[in-house]
């Protein structure tokens, strides 16, 4: 905190008088999230980190998935299998994927079906995408089961006033083709936002085609609908209407590295969502009441037949997941410096899941009958703003889980606004939990031993964060520094010999630094790094696939909505992995590498751009999972046309 003190001490040095007495309210930035606190709050009054990305940026971006748009965020760790479509996972700070808790309009996405309950970000399309709001730490009080690490919160697009079409092709490398058709408008009362995107690709191999072996290229297609229909009524009473639905196809490889290749092994994926939610305002604007009920499903299916490479050996599977789920929040407006937020949630998961397999050692299968588990919480929290200057949220919730009992969870977060400096001074301390999965309490023995533990207990985290955020020259430069610590303990692990337990323990810690500058108008440049420690804390081992340094840079520049262009840089350090081709496994390093991307977009008139954009322009060869292939150079271009 020294380097806060320099700054509070020297900060009217920093601005010249007529910027201090042109600027009527502190430069910190003013957007609005709405994941910090459930309810939408100024960024300058939230102590949590938080990411946001809004359509503007996305655009910018030049994405199409989720995943891709996440790439650069700050406090993540991205890992694929392959290229797209292979397993996508996402890390925050060091947690693993499972401890990541992913929702779309408020319903929680984490597979039910999972062997640990994480979320695959594969075939997450960004159609119908508003925009991500990322928050980092444990947000349990907040959001209940799996949010250890923190918790991704993609909001879809409400529509509203004209109607107005928007079309886009695009293709590119790999013979990767894109292509999406939006409309939005309200018609009176009713607002509506409805798109279609398709993608396929021919893909890379996920075996890693520069091992031997692996000639064959593992592509893929996939499609996604989305639906928003709600209507505005008197008395400030809102209904909304939300689906969604994926379909997809993905070439698989048996493992990565070498001679992993597999000519004919699919996955296919349906899923499927409906949430109907409503919101009414009551007590003259002072109580506003939220009430949600969603629905979704999920199938994945695996064929992998024998063939010529591999006779005598074949696979398939099924596996099914689906998420029942009531919500109701309420906000209490008593004060303007003062806003009470409760609520109740109710939710079931059940999953189910066949695999059978023949090899030249004999038939075997894997059956998981259905199962079903369900929860429910209670979170109260309240938030306070004195003066415009100190701001803070305190949470407390109660979940029971039907099998691992209760868990009481806590969140402080304060902010303090230094406006004659711009400087803001933040803290974060919580705790967090997740409940064993489905396969993990019910699993059945195999002819190896016991596999799934009624018994076990939730995981349990305390994490917490100090930091500071400075605003220069009339918010044309922001930086931030903060230092977090995540301790967990009650970890589920494998053991050959008992099935799941709960015997782990693991730390992590680190720094994230943030630069942004708006130097002139339409030119803007970003600076982020963040260094990580994540270590098993029984064996005192670092843990696999993290790693220690991470940074990143764009420039972006603008000229009259005409012409735009955008350079980024990206270093992730070395990390440490397994071989698991090797029996035992054996650890390994994956090298550090630099991925370097540039884009740009031409408004041509007409409601019609054209843009471009590069990956990986050295050709570089990394791997994010030892033995799993990655992209090369990527050369993708398109068109965007908006009516």
């Amino acid at each position: 905190m020294t380097i806060a003190a320099l700054l509070i001490a020297f900060g009217p040095f920093l601005q010249s008088p007529a910027e201090e007495a042109n600027r009527k309210q502190s430069p910190i930035r003013h957007d609005v999230v709405i994941t910090a606190t459930r309810i939408e709050t100024p960024v300058r009054e939230v102590a949590a980190a938080v990411t946001l990305l809004t359509r503007t940026d996305l655009d910018r971006a030049l994405r199409t998935s989720v995943f891709d748009a996440l790439e650069n965020a700050p406090g993540l760790t991205l890992l694929r299998n392959g290229g797209p479509g292979g397993v996508s996972s996402v890390f925050i700070r060091g947690m693993n994927s499972e401890h990541v808790l992913v929702t779309l309009d408020g319903l929680p996405l984490n597979d039910p079906v999972n062997p640990s309950r994480s979320f695959d970000f594969a075939h997450l399309s960004l159609a119908g995408v508003d925009r991500i709001e990322v928050l980092r730490g444990p947000q349990s009080p907040l959001y209940g089961s799996d949010a250890v690490g923190g918790a991704v919160n993609i909001l879809t697009a409400r529509g509203g006033g004209k109607p107005r079409l928007t079309m886009s092709a695009a293709g590119g490398s790999y013979r990767t083709f894109d292509g999406s058709l939006d409309v939005q408008g309200s018609a009176g009362v009713v607002r509506y936002a409805f798109g279609l995107s398709g993608s396929a690709t021919r893909g890379i191999s996920a075996a890693g085609a520069s091992y031997p072996g692996n000639a064959e290229s593992d592509g893929g297609r996939g499609t996604t609908l989305t639906g928003r229909l709600g209507a505005t009524l008197k008395k400030g009473a809102e209904f909304d209407l939300i689906i969604r639905g994926v379909s997809a196809r993905t070439d698989l490889d048996n493992f990565g590295g070498p001679f992993g290749d597999d000519l004919n092994h699919v996955q296919k994926l349906a899923a499927g969502l409906v949430r109907l939610q409503a919101r009414f305002l009551q007590a003259g604007g002072r109580l506003e009441q939220k009430i949600g009920l969603s629905a979704f499903r999920s199938e994945r299916t695996y064929d992998n037949p024998a063939d010529p490479d591999h006779p005598g050996e074949s696979e398939g599977g099924s596996f099914q997941g689906s998420r029942l789920r009531f919500d109701w929040q309420n906000n209490l407006f008593l004060h303007a410096a003062q806003t009470l937020t409760f609520g109740f949630e109710a939710e079931k998961e059940a999953g189910r899941s066949e695999y059978r397999y023949e090899s030249a050692w004999g038939p075997g299968e894997s059956l998981f009958p259905g199962r079903a588990a369900g929860r429910t919480g209670f979170y109260l929290q309240d938030q306070v703003r004195i003066k415009g200057r100190f701001f803070a949220a305190v949470g407390l919730r109660l979940d029971r889980h039907e099998r691992s009992g209760l868990a009481l969870t806590y969140r402080l977060a304060p902010a303090y606004l230094i406006e004659r400096t711009g400087t803001k001074l933040r803290a974060t301390l919580g705790t967090a939990f997740k409940a064993p999965s489905l396969y993990q309490l019910y699993a059945p023995a195999t002819s190896w031993g016991p596999v799934g533990h009624p018994g076990l207990k939730a995981e349990r985290s305390l994490g917490w964060e100090a930091g500071f955020e400075q605003s220069l020259w009339a918010g044309r430069v922001e930086f931030g520094l903060v230092y977090f610590r995540n301790d967990l303990e009650n970890l589920i692990d494998f053991d050959f010999g008992q099935g799941y337990v709960n015997v782990g323990r693991a730390r992590t810690r680190g720094l994230e630094a943030s630069l942004e500058a708006r130097p002139a108008d339409g030119l803007e440049g970003r600076l982020s790094y963040a260094q990580l420690e994540a270590c098993d804390a029984e064996s005192n081992t670092p843990l696999p696939r993290r790693p220690k340094d991470r940074f990143t840079a764009g420039l972006r520049w603008a000229a009259a909505d005409r012409f735009e262009a955008g350079f980024s840089a990206a270093y992730t350090g070395p990390r440490p992995d397994r071989d698991y081709g090797a029996w035992p496994a054996r650890p390994v390093t994956l090298a550090g590498f630099w991925l370097l991307g540039a884009d740009a977009s031409f408004a041509a008139g007409g409601g019609t751009r054209l843009f471009l954009r590069l990956d990986n322009i050295l050709g570089v060869r990394y791997e994010t999972i030892f033995g799993y292939g990655s992209p090369g150079r990527v050369v993708y271009g398109g068109v965007r046309l908006n009516l």
